[in-house]
């Protein structure tokens, strides 16, 4: 008898073909017990007649047989098989040869039997440097790279196999920076990189986004004579694609002499995840027109650059393709990739019509929907099927609250972050500043500290890279500013690792808000100085700040400077600033005449900044012209006729005070009353106009009385020319205290 330590016992009579253990006849050359392992090979007939021929050769001069054997249960995925063939070589006069044993362990391997090719490199008596490759390709194949690394430290003389083993294992486990540095040593060891090694070493770059070490790798590969290989072309456009560079990407591109599918996949997927997106539509096309096949991965990143640039048309063309096409109608990708693009498009039916016939769904599939209905004003539909979800991810919930956020319904956005937390799914940079967005909509100051203590709390340290969460301390700085923390959002705002454009406009459009202007410009310059360039949004914060900070000659600056010096074209906006700008400043003409010059029709919101200046300096001239244009734009808007009748009361003119007040009645227009709300000890208590239905509007009324003669006793005259608040304060007198049944003599102390 004789052991292997695999498990596997030389003894005739019978053949036990449970687990791994076999036991073996006789060294005879005898047929009938190697047809006893059929069994083992399940439905794998057509390895009979290897199994049969080998077994009548058993005194042959050569294993090659046997190695054939192996390479056909690779082929099958069958480890019973391999189980049979090495029973077959042990019974041989090969159950010591070197080469037939590194096969075994290559195949055991391969076949995901990594304990068993290990245990026979463990015993085996005589090994050379295929033995250890096939070990370490084994051990990378499973996972074990720490172990793998072990074993080729051992090795006295590896070879270029040994080294592209260990770069591609490091690369296949996205240990890329290892990945890295085994090739590194691989050129200092003179050793020759092929096809292997350069595929693995993009790949790792790709992984990092290290460009410059992808730029050194070109260059040696350029060098080489793998330069013209196809994959290698596409490995190439992969990594520049990974790394953000489009230009170098489209370089190899266009240099490649023979391109694959692969090839034009990298490209489009290129300028589907870099821009500009229309390009991925064109190369697309272009593919078309070379004849090549599109597969799986083509159609699904076209579909996702229509979906980014919301093409509908482009869009349906694609989904026709795919449904002419029988190999691709069913695809779980694709038809996920054309829910989505329907979603995008707000085209929600046609994106249900395709999620009701899809045969297989998942967890993307319902995400996608939910951040459809969420949308397209659908909340509780989306809520709904949110709820219906047998499996979510971080994502569903992202586009649910992001879905409340949108619509408005920042309470139950916040709502649903705490429903997170207690189903104790971990929050990502993307929930934070949807989070962060509803306490900025509420100007809820506390819920946003504490919505910061948890940000704090998952390490976000604001910076770039492949997971970037930068644009999490900008909402932070954009809450802080819009609950009026001007301090708070400067806090955030020094403490960022890495700042962008968005956080400097954060803090611009904050300060300019919140009245102090000067900070907003010196900002502004600070800007200038570290690189950024300004946008649109940069330069109404800066108009906004002159404008609050009265400085006419340096907003009209600022102003034509974005033509001059930044290459931006005035928006409608900046025309509004400016407006304003002139308008606080009394230059009410110069306003006029900037609103008649605009390139683009003047709307309501330019109109009304003027009518607003109007009123504060009294031009009732050029008031009642402005008026006119408002009333011609938006009839039903409110505005311009309290404003006016406000203009004329301020003046005496009550007659026209009425004539509008009149005009507005038969015209339907009502004002719309005003809000104000409060927040004590966690109750927020909302105010309308009118309003009696407090619980409290007794002790209120009683004190607003009281506050109404200390105020008249001070000197207090109330403003006739504010309409409004007159005729307000006349029924506050005459009819608070009767509705109540409060005796006028009642008071306060």
């Amino acid at each position: 008898m004789y052991s292997t330590g695999l498990g596997i016992t030389c003894r005739w009579k019978n053949l036990c073909m449970s687990g791994f253990n076999y036991n073996i006849g006789s060294v005879e050359t005898n047929v009938k017990p190697v047809k006893a392992f059929a069994p083992a090979m399940g439905h794998n007939k057509f390895l009979l007649s290897p199994i049969t021929l080998v077994s009548r050769k058993l005194v042959s001069s050569s294993s090659s047989p046997f190695a054939k054997l192996l390479d056909t249960c690779i082929k099958a995925k069958s480890s019973c098989s391999v189980h049979a063939v090495h029973a077959c070589i042990i019974k041989s006069q090969f159950i010591y040869e070197v080469f037939i044993n590194n096969r075994l362990i290559d195949v055991y391997g391969k076949c995901g039997y990594v304990n068993h090719a290990r245990t026979l490199f463990d015993k085996m008596p005589a090994r050379n440097t295929f033995t250890y490759n096939s070990i370490i390709g084994a051990l990378t194949i499973s996972g074990s790279i720490d172990e793998a690394e072990r074993i080729f430290s051992s090795l006295l003389e590896p070879d270029q196999c040994s080294w592209n083993l260990m770069v591609s294992g490091f690369a296949q486990l996205q240990i890329f920076d290892k990945s890295l540095e085994y090739l590194v040593k691989m050129h200092k060891e003179d050793f020759m990189l092929n096809e292997y090694s350069y595929g693995s070493a993009f790949n790792a770059c790709a992984g990092l986004r290290d460009l410059v070490m992808g730029n050194q790798i070109h260059a040696s590969l350029a060098k080489s004579r793998f330069t013209s290989d196809v994959y290698m072309g596409s490995a190439l456009i992969d990594m520049y694609a990974k790394c953000g560079d489009v230009d170098c990407a489209r370089k190899a591109f266009d240099r490649m002499n023979e391109r694959n599918t692969v090839s034009w996949n990298s490209m489009i997927t290129c300028y589907e995840q870099n821009g500009p997106t229309s390009e991925a539509i064109q190369v697309f096309l272009k593919m078309m027109e070379c004849a090549v096949e599109p597969d799986e991965m083509t159609l699904a990143s076209v579909v996702s650059a229509c979906a980014s640039l919301c093409a509908a048309k482009e869009g349906r063309a694609i989904h026709a393709r795919v449904v002419k096409s029988n190999k691709f109608c069913n695809d779980l990708v694709i038809s996920n990739s054309l829910v989505d693009m329907y979603v995008k498009c707000s085209m929600i039916n046609e994106a249900r019509w395709i999620f009701d016939r899809m045969p297989v769904r998942n967890v993307v599939s319902e995400t996608s929907m939910v951040s459809g209905y969420a949308k397209v004003a659908s909340v509780k539909t989306a809520r709904t099927m949110f709820s219906n979800m047998m499996e979510r991810n971080i994502v569903s919930w992202n586009a649910l609250i992001a879905g409340y956020t949108q619509n408005g319904d920042n309470e139950e956005a916040l709502g649903l972050f705490l429903l997170l937390k207690r189903e104790s799914i971990w929050p990502t940079h993307y929930t934070f500043g949807n989070l962060l967005n509803a306490c900025a909509n509420l100007a809820d100051l506390k819920l946003g500290r504490q919505a910061h203590s948890h940000v704090i709390k998952h390490g976000f340290q604001f910076q770039h890279g492949p997971e970037s969460d930068v644009f999490v301390g900008n909402s932070l700085i954009d809450m802080y500013m819009k609950c009026g923390s001007n301090e708070d959002g400067n806090r955030v705002f020094g403490n960022m690792v890495e700042r962008d454009g968005v956080s400097f406009n954060a803090m611009i459009v904050g300060y300019a808000q919140n009245g102090e202007g000067i900070e907003a410009l010196q900002l502004f310059k600070e800007m200038l100085a570290s690189g950024e360039k300004p946008d649109h949004v940069t330069m109404i914060g800066v108009l906004c700040a002159c404008s609050h900070a009265g400085l006419v000659e340096e907003g009209r600056q600022y102003f034509d400077s974005m033509t001059k010096e930044y290459g931006l074209k005035p928006l409608k906006d900046h025309y509004t600033c400016m407006v304003d700008l002139l308008g606080r400043a009394g230059r009410l003409i110069e306003a006029h005449n900037l609103i008649v010059s605009m390139p683009m029709p003047p709307d309501s919101v330019v109109w009304g900044s003027l009518l607003a200046a109007c009123k504060v300096h009294r031009n009732i001239d050029l008031g009642n012209l402005v008026a006119e244009k408002l009333l011609e734009i938006d009839p039903e808007n409110s505005g311009p006729y309290v404003l006016l009748s406000n203009m004329y009361a301020e003046l005496g003119r009550w007659k026209d005070v009425t004539r509008v007040r009149k005009l507005m009645r038969q015209r339907g227009v009502v004002k719309q009353p005003g809000c104000s709300w409060i927040e004590i000890g966690s109750q927020v208590h909302t105010f309308m106009v009118k309003d009696r239905r407090h619980s409290q509007k007794r002790e209120i009324f009683l004190l607003l009385k009281t506050l109404s003669k200390l105020m008249k006793l001070s000197g207090y005259v109330p403003n006739i020319g504010d309409f409004d608040a007159d005729e307000e304060l006349n029924k506050l007198e005459v009819t608070f205290f009767q509705e109540l049944e409060v005796p006028q003599g009642v008071s306060i102390a």
